[in-house]
């Protein structure tokens, strides 16, 4: 019995002591608990929390709530920002259970008209911890929804150099309640201008993996623009993606601050497609777009699960044009152009500079980005257009970088008729890079391969040869500047333009016959380019033009690191010419501005020589103009041998650029 008395007893204190709490927050309020609470904030954290409003607090049990107005708390000294938060009123629903278990969680958080300055400073230090030194990860409080109504957030991070500052509202333009939220931003990301605008649902589900969130944005970063319409489920951690994204921009490598992973450099592009995103894969599915004047459409997804992301892209182009492959391999814009190429040396130099006037791409490649992805792309074209001179169709290639060596296999292409096939690879982890080329042309033919040369139209021939070219070197240019190994070219059978061999063997009087009566096929027997290639000098070993009226024998070499021609022709008559010049034709110049003449004293002796012998008897003024020629045909083989027996200019190699 006095066991239960003391029961009891000891029940009806606590019973009074509750009743007499009730009463004291029904006269007095909850803002007694005002002191306390900014006491002990500012010994855990080392800044000051301020609530100059009334405090309330709603005992629902787990998720008891607390109502507090006019709330500042304040930045560390570190922070460029005075305040880290202040806001008219704040609304905090606590998981208790979490709290029981250490673990500060609050369910919802509401601040009406509030302004937050997030900000990262140097030694990882981050104002959201909240912890002494703002360093410790698990000194945070866990936020599940947050509700902003007509506030200002920002966002400051010096060594990143991003600055951002946002403005939220929840009502519309005309003034009325909205469903939603909706922003606009400002100020720089990694030091690009930034601005964007956009709206988004009322409730932030910051940790919510279960409910998408639904946000549409338009945002320009530097020169990237970026339009999404979609969902987002869990906007800390980004666990599910879904949603229409159009992208657009001056080149796909200035995506590389936002994604991480190195594209490459391309010209002004526009994209449209579906973005999705689960575990560990990003897919941008049945995107479509162009890229400068070519079409591009088909699915790019990255793998985020491994040493590093693996992107594997399906690309297709009805219409590709060449042009917009030049910032691929280092091409610079504004480079000399066909026509300016085929303009005379003088007039082509007012209008290019010393810069514009290489031929060579020379920007180098970016190979510390390599390491960012591994790739395997394939890309498909059908009709490629604007090619220059060159007749190119139906691009195939496969694209691979693994370790930062960068793999094209194959690389091929249609040509005038036949093909060309490639195989590329360039090793980015050593520098410079170290490249190998290899290249078949097969079965190209000779009227295609030059459409716009007048005197070739007609003409019959298959084209064949290899390439197999290694070097070192961070650009095109400077690869090739480098490059050794050997060049090769057979034009099997076939027949050409007789005008254009009388032509080149300066025999005016069949010039003129066949400009009068029309200009007629001969056979080409045998036409062979064989050069040798060492530090980026191609040596003629052979170089053989044979027809049924005219053989060419040349020497000389191209310096690929100077851009520079030194070829010499010596043709040779296979029929008498009543008037015939006779004279080597000298190839020279620059590859953009080459220049074609010939033996000037030569000529002027054998035209001396027939005024000389015209002033004693007008009938011998053609004497010396007649070419008697050799009057008979030689065999390819031998051809081949009697080039190889000319004697090799010496070539005097300069450093590489």
């Amino acid at each position: 019995m006095t066991l239960l008395r003391s029961l009891k007893w000891i029940a009806g204190a606590f019973l009074w002591l509750v009743v007499l709490a009730i009463l004291y927050v029904a006269i007095f309020g909850w803002n007694w608990l005002r002191s306390p609470i900014e006491r002990m904030t500012t010994e855990k954290t080392g800044r000051v929390l301020t609530i100059n409003g009334d405090l309330k607090i709603k005992l629902d049990w787990p998720l008891p709530g607390i109502h507090a107005d006019a709330v500042t708390f304040a930045n560390p000294g570190w922070a460029r920002e005075k305040q880290m938060v202040a806001a008219d009123a704040v609304e905090i629903t606590v998981n208790f259970p979490q709290l029981l278990r250490n673990n500060v969680v609050f369910s919802e958080v509401r601040l009406k008209r509030p302004v937050v300055f997030l900000e990262q400073g140097s030694e990882g230090r981050k104002n959201w911890l909240l912890d002494v030194n703002q360093q410790d990860e698990g000194a945070r409080i866990h936020i599940d929804r947050l509700t902003l109504d007509q506030g200002t957030v920002g966002y400051d991070d010096a060594q990143e150099k991003t600055s951002i500052r946002s403005q939220l509202s929840t009502t519309q333009a005309d003034g009325t309640a909205g469903a939603g939220v909706v922003f606009s931003a400002q100020g720089q990301y990694k030091g690009l201008a930034l601005k964007a605008s956009g709206s988004g649902g009322p409730v932030l589900a910051i940790r919510d993996e279960s409910t998408p969130y639904v946000l549409k944005a338009d945002a320009t970063v530097g020169r990237t623009s970026v339009r999404a319409d979609g969902t987002i489920t869990s906007l800390l951690k980004f666990s599910a993606i879904d949603m229409n994204l159009a992208l657009s921009g001056d080149s796909l490598d200035q995506l590389y601050p936002f994604i991480g992973i190195a594209l490459p450099t391309t010209r002004a592009y526009s994209t449209t497609g579906h973005l999705l995103h689960g575990g560990k894969t990003w897919r941008y599915e049945k995107f479509s777009g162009r890229i400068g004047a070519s079409d591009i459409a088909g699915t790019l997804q990255v793998d985020s699960g491994g040493k590093r992301p693996a992107m594997k892209a399906e690309l297709e182009s009805k219409l590709l044009d060449i042009e917009d492959l030049g910032p691929l391999i280092g091409e610079r814009p504004g480079k000399v152009t066909a026509a300016q190429r085929a303009a005379p040396a003088p007039v082509a130099a007012a209008v290019a500079t010393p810069a514009q006037a290489r031929v060579l791409p020379d920007i180098p490649f970016k190979t510390e980005r390599w390491d960012s992805v591994d790739a395997e792309v394939t890309l498909k074209a059908k009709t490629i257009r604007r090619a220059r001179e060159l007749p190119l169709e139906d691009l195939v290639t496969h694209l691979s970088l693994r370790d930062a060596v960068l793999t094209l296999d194959p690389l091929n292409f249609g040509i005038a008729g036949g093909h060309l096939n490639t195989v590329i690879s360039l090793d980015g982890r050593q520098n410079p890079i170290q490249a190998h080329a290899q290249v078949k042309a097969r079965r190209i033919l000779l009227a295609k391969l030059f459409p716009t040369v007048e005197l070739n139209k007609n003409s019959i021939g298959q084209i064949n040869g290899e390439f197999d070219l290694a070097g070192k070197g961070n650009s095109v240019g400077g690869m090739l500047a480098t490059s050794r190994g050997k060049l090769g070219l057979v034009v099997s059978g076939g027949e050409i333009s007789k005008l254009m061999m009388e032509k080149i063997g300066l025999h005016l009087w069949e010039i003129l016959e066949l400009k009068m009566a029309g200009d007629r096929l001969v056979k080409l027997r045998c036409a062979v380019a064989d050069f040798d290639v060492k530090e980026g000098v191609m040596q003629t070993d052979a170089l053989v033009f044979d027809t049924e009226v005219t053989t060419i024998l040349g020497t000389g070499s191209i310096d690929l690191g100077k851009e520079k021609l030194d070829l010499t022709l010596n043709p040779k008559t296979k029929n008498t010419s009543p008037v015939a010049l006779r004279s080597p034709i000298y190839i020279r110049g620059s590859f953009a501005h080459p220049e074609v003449g010939v033996d000037k004293g030569r000529v002027a002796m054998r035209a001396l020589g027939a005024i000389a012998l015209g002033i004693v008897n007008p009938l011998l003024t053609l004497i010396p103009l007649i070419d008697a020629g050799p009057g008979k045909d030689s065999d390819c083989r031998q051809l081949v041998r009697d080039a190889r027996a000319l004697p090799r200019p010496k070539h005097k190699k300069v450093a590489p650029r």
